[in-house]
């Protein structure tokens, strides 16, 4: 899809000015949007790109030995798995099997608590390598558990895109990554097939 993190209700506009999704949770939303379901577009195709989206947000480096072909298959993986939990958010539906893969890279990558002298608590990955780059994109989940705003990370409901997005309506009712262009399509196309009945 092309999309902002916006709503997806139609109950906001969004803009440049729109403040991003507290905890970090963009990195997951860019995460999953790395494959675009509409073109088939995937930065994760190849070793090499994946090794260059890791090394531009931070999460792997200069010391880690590149990834390799078993790493990138887990990173899909846990993409997709990620992508199912927001689906899930978005219809209300429960998923089996999405929160094992996040197991297994929380503890491939050793997700650890520790905490400071005044008590506040921070959540890394002491794993090694992929494993805890991998990790660390479950950090902004973890984070943002406490205060729910990871349930309004959701995937578009419309079945050519499903476009990760952070969802600002009010009552977290947002369906589509954008009313105007998926939400507006799946209506249309509603309205058609009750047509033709």
């Amino acid at each position: 899809m092309m999309v902002s993190t916006g709503s997806g209700s139609g109950d906001e506009a969004t803009s440049e000015r729109t403040p991003a999704p507290p905890h970090g949770l963009a990195l997951v939303i860019d995460f999953v949007n790395t494959l675009d379901v509409e073109t088939g577009a995937d930065e994760l195709a190849s070793v090499e790109g994946l090794s260059k989206w890791f090394s531009e947000r931070g999460l792997s480096e200069r010391r880690d030995a590149k990834p390799s072909e078993r790493d990138r298959r887990r990173a899909i993986e846990l993409r997709e798995a990620l992508r199912e939990l927001m689906l899930a958010h978005t219809d209300g539906e429960r998923v089996r099997g999405a929160g094992a893969a996040l197991d297994r890279a929380s503890r491939a990558g050793v997700l650890t608590v520790r905490f400071d002298a005044d008590g506040s608590a921070h959540v890394d990955a002491d794993g090694a390598g992929f494993e805890r780059a991998l990790a660390r994109l479950l950090i902004p989940i973890v984070a943002s558990g406490a205060d729910g705003s990871w349930e309004r990370v959701k995937a578009c409901r419309a079945d050519d895109c499903a476009w990760a997005f952070y969802d600002r309506s009010r009552n977290r009712s947002g369906l589509w990554c954008d009313m105007a262009v998926c939400g507006n399509r799946t209506k249309v196309r509603a309205f058609r097939a009750r047509g033709r009945r």
